[in-house]
């Protein structure tokens, strides 16, 4: 298997994981995310993000939760992130479980095919990266969605909202790889 094949094993595997928990939430919550606004939905990823950073700067978690789930929360909110600009917000639950399980699969579908162009272009630089520059990079990626929010998405030659929910997808599934192999 070549370096590429593997990566792609490797994001697949994490995003099963990823999913895994997804489909458990919607058993216990529904899809109650339907109802959070994107400027909601972006403080919730800066939350994620904010609190991995914490942990990677102080060394230590005084709730029990590692970066790991974070990590998860991001991936997994990056989806709905995108879910929620191509159907927009909703006052009520208006998609069912199944539903929800399909746009989950066609946007963590799109973020592969997405890293796997990505991935042949910068050669696997990823890997050399830190963990923690991933971390740097979400919360970039994050600031810049909130710049492009406050704007009403009217940008000169910036890429949209979207393009930095893939981004933010690809480097928390990055992250997640990392930490598996640095165990």
């Amino acid at each position: 298997m070549d370096k590429f094949e593997q990566t792609n094993v490797e994001f697949e595997q994490a995003v099963a994981e990823c999913r895994a928990l997804f489909q458990k939430k919607l058993h216990d919550y529904g899809a109650s995310w339907r109802i959070l606004r994107p400027t909601a939905l972006t403080d919730q990823l800066f939350i994620k993000a904010k609190r991995i950073r914490s942990l990677e700067i102080k060394q230590e978690s005084l709730v029990g939760e590692g970066i790991r789930p974070e990590f998860i929360a991001l991936i997994n909110y990056g989806i709905v992130g995108l879910i929620q600009l191509s159907r927009g917000f909703s006052d009520t639950v208006d998609v069912s479980n199944d539903e929800a399980m399909v746009l989950y699969d066609k946007y963590a579908h799109e973020a592969l095919e997405l890293m796997k162009r990505k991935n042949h272009d910068y050669d696997e630089a990823w890997r050399s990266m830190r963990v923690s520059s991933y971390t740097d990079l979400i919360l970039t990626k994050i600031q810049r969605i909130k710049e492009i929010e406050d704007l009403q998405g009217q940008t000169l030659v910036s890429e949209g909202i979207d393009a930095n929910y893939m981004d933010i997808i690809n480097y928390a599934v990055f992250g997640l790889i990392k930490l598996k192999v640095e165990k």
